[in-house]
C-alpha cells in the first residue's frame, strides 16, 4: 500500500487482513479434508498428520465421549480407515454445516469491516482479495 503512510490506515488493514487470513487457514483445513482433490491439485494429509485444524479443534468441542474415544484412537494415523472414520465424526458432527456458517459470516463481517474500516484505503482492493478466497474450491 504505497503511499499510505498514516498508523490509523496501516491498522485498519492489518485488522481486515488478519481476519481474512484467519478465515483463509480455515477454508484451507476444510478444503484439505473435504475438498476435490483432482480441483484443489492435491490430497489432503491434516488428519494423517494429526494437524491442529479447525476442524479438529470444532469436532472436540461437541464430541460426546465415544466419538472422543475414537477421535483420539485415529486422529494422526496413516491409514485409509482412520481418515475414513474421523471425517465420519465430522460430518456426524455436523462439521461442513458450521463450516459454511462460519464461511459466510465471516464474509459478512470483512465486507462490513472493508465498508466502515476503509475511509483512507482502497476498498476495492480488499473487496477484490475478499472475492477470490470466498467460496474457493481451490
Amino acid at each position: 500500500m504505497r503511499g499510505v503512510l498514516s498508523s490509523q490506515a496501516h491498522y485498519e488493514a492489518k485488522t481486515i487482513l488478519l481476519k481474512m487470513g484467519e478465515y483463509f487457514q480455515i477454508q484451507d483445513d476444510f478444503l484439505d479434508c473435504f475438498g476435490d482433490s483432482s480441483i484443489i491439485g492435491k490430497v489432503g494429509t491434516d488428519i494423517e498428520e494429526g494437524k491442529c485444524s479447525w476442524l479438529a479443534v470444532k469436532a472436540m468441542e461437541i464430541m460426546t465421549e465415544e466419538q472422543t474415544r475414537s477421535f483420539k484412537a485415529n486422529y494422526g494415523l496413516n491409514d485409509v480407515e482412520s481418515v475414513r472414520m474421523i471425517k465420519e465424526v465430522y460430518v456426524d458432527l455436523g462439521i461442513p454445516k458450521l463450516f459454511k456458517d462460519y464461511e459466510t459470516s465471516s464474509y459478512n463481517e470483512l465486507c462490513l469491516m472493508i465498508e466502515t474500516r476503509c475511509n483512507s484505503l482502497p476498498k476495492q482492493l480488499f473487496f477484490d482479495f475478499l472475492n477470490k478466497i470466498y467460496g474457493r474450491s481451490r
